[in-house]
């Protein structure tokens, strides 16, 4: 009984010298995957507008954009070079116009093709790590949320998914795998390759 304050000094100092990073946590996980630049990235729609190709048009986006009355799209002959027939002339409606111009900087306005932020992601949760010595691989949950009327209207906050991300031990703690040199897949692989989470 005498011992134990001895053992509880013994093991404050140790923990002393460890740091939060230290032990991969779902709290640290967590934090790292929501301050990761590609999480953190916003999802872009492209809307190209004039002339396009059956490839492109109708796509569901472009039938999302239609339903709205935010373009209309009628068919002309297809230029030389774009492929394959028919081609649609697609330009926004003044609804699209009121809707669109405030989500695009200015200077866009008069291209073509429009690059619109629409949504970002989502953590829902960390729901898994696997670990082996200095590698991890950490499964986590997310969904789209969307930002303005355009992400809403192409988005549906019901749609979860699953994603997993390699994670490596180094002198300072965990952080995530930014190459594919090391085991476990990079946060871009993880968020390209995701699954609809169950």
């Amino acid at each position: 009984m005498r011992n134990k304050p001895i053992f509880v000094v013994a093991g404050l100092l140790l923990l002393a010298g460890c740091t939060p990073r230290d032990f991969l946590s779902r709290r640290l996980a967590t934090d790292l995957i929501l301050a990761s630049n590609e999480f953190k990235m916003p999802q872009q729609f492209i809307l190209q507008t004039g002339v396009v190709s059956s490839k492109d048009y109708p796509s569901p986006e472009y039938l999302v954009f239609q339903h709205h009355g935010w373009i209309s799209a009628t068919t002309t002959p297809c230029p030389p070079g774009v492929v394959p027939p028919p081609c649609w002339e697609i330009a926004l409606t003044p609804s699209g116009v009121e809707t669109v111009r405030p989500l695009i900087p200015p200077d866009d306005a008069s291209k073509s093709s429009l690059a619109i932020p629409v949504a970002r992601r989502e953590l829902l949760g960390v729901t898994g790590i696997v670990k082996q010595e200095s590698v991890a691989d950490v499964e986590f949950t997310w969904k789209w949320a969307p930002l303005n009327e355009v992400g809403a209207a192409l988005y549906s906050g019901d749609m979860h998914y699953k994603s997993t991300v390699g994670f490596r031990q180094f002198d300072d703690g965990w952080r995530i795998v930014q190459s594919a040199l090391h085991p476990g897949q990079t946060m871009t692989d993880a968020l390209n390759n995701a699954e609809p989470a169950q």
